[in-house]
């Protein structure tokens, strides 16, 4: 199974816009790729072009530590 890459950027500018649709969308899909037994990998994209992968989660309690902490100061 391919590892489910999440742009880090992506997710601080629906954060920015408060865009908890579209959140829930990227988290549901991860999540979905972690239980199928992948890997949610999470890149930053440079100016350059030039894409840093950073951290990765193979198991939930990561991800969903990870999650909480994306959605802790948004109006929901």
């Amino acid at each position: 199974m391919e590892d489910y890459i999440i742009n880090v950027g992506k997710i601080e500018e629906l954060q920015m816009i408060n865009d908890i649709d579209g959140l829930d969308s990227i988290f549901q899909r991860a999540k979905r790729i972690l239980v199928g037994g992948g890997i949610v990998a999470l890149v930053r994209q440079q100016r350059s072009g030039q894409v840093d992968r950073f951290d990765e989660f193979s198991n939930l309690e990561d991800f969903e530590a990870y999650k909480k902490n994306v959605y802790k100061y948004l109006n929901q």
